[in-house]
């Protein structure tokens, strides 16, 4: 038996992913997008991965960048995953603020944390392809609450408070 792509989007919109955001160097300048379906996949080596769609217009882009940046969001960075997410603007623009790290891979000034990788490998795999990315460097960012996309809206990961004893 096969579940239908609607059922499966309909029962796991229940489950909250972390938003990241992808960057890579393009020959037409800067890439980058809204990505929540990424995961660590091996502490030792340390690689990670993400999931793009094959209707990604930034994949088709990306698809043969050889470095990348993983920028996990938090949870004042709300307008930051949208912009990254809309199709047809200057990602890059105002008010996103930037600079060219290693290999020129776009770096966003704020994040909870950045992972510098280099392609390990790439699969497709069904309407996806899997970016597998060796980790080269790891960077703590602003401490703070983690952002989550879940039931289709960007949630903030609160803290809770200690408990009292």
């Amino acid at each position: 038996m096969t579940v239908d792509a609607t059922a499966l989007r309909s029962v796991l919109r229940a489950h909250p992913s972390g938003v990241t955001v992808l960057t890579a160097a393009g020959s037409d300048g800067p890439l980058g997008v809204t990505v929540t379906s990424f995961t660590s996949i091996s502490a030792e080596p340390a690689l990670v991965a993400v999931a793009l769609a094959d209707t990604s217009t930034t994949w088709t882009k990306m698809a043969h960048s050889e470095h990348f940046a993983i920028h996990l969001l938090g949870a004042d960075q709300v307008a930051t995953a949208l912009r990254f997410a809309t199709p047809g603007v200057d990602r890059f623009a105002p008010p996103t603020a930037w600079y060219s790290g290693p290999f020129d891979v776009p770096y966003l000034a704020a994040c909870r944390g950045r992972l510098l990788c280099s392609r390990h490998s790439t699969v497709r795999l069904g309407d996806h392809h899997l970016l597998v990315g060796s980790v080269e460097q790891v960077e703590h960012g602003e401490r703070g609450d983690g952002l989550v996309h879940r039931h289709g809206d960007l949630q903030p990961v609160t803290t809770p408070p200690p408990a009292r004893t």
